[in-house]
C-alpha cells in the first residue's frame, strides 16, 4: 500500500505543528498496515461517496480515499478543516 496527498494536503501538511506532524506520521504507518487499526477509529465520510476519515489524534482529522493499492490523503488539520470543511 502506498500514501499519497493532493496538493492541498500537502500544503497543509507543512502548516502542522511539528508535534502534530509527528503523530501524523505515525497514523499514517498505522493506516498503511491496517485502515480500521483502533487509534485512527475509521469511519466513512457520510454523504461522500468512498471517502473515508481517520484520527491523527483528539483534535487533528484526516481524510482519505482508497483507490487500488493507493491511500490518497485529501485533507488534514484540526477537526473540520481535517474534514475538508473551512
Amino acid at each position: 500500500m502506498k500514501i499519497r496527498l493532493t496538493a492541498p494536503a500537502e500544503k497543509e501538511w507543512h502548516k502542522l505543528p511539528l508535534s502534530i506532524r509527528k503523530k501524523a506520521e505515525k497514523q499514517t504507518r498505522f493506516l498503511v498496515d491496517d485502515m480500521f487499526y483502533p487509534s485512527l477509529r475509521t469511519k466513512k465520510v457520510s454523504g461522500r461517496e468512498g471517502l473515508w476519515e481517520a484520527r491523527i489524534d483528539y483534535h487533528y482529522r484526516m481524510t482519505f480515499q482508497k483507490v487500488n493499492d493507493t491511500i490518497i490523503i485529501r485533507a488534514l488539520g484540526p477537526h473540520d478543516a481535517g474534514l475538508g470543511e473551512k
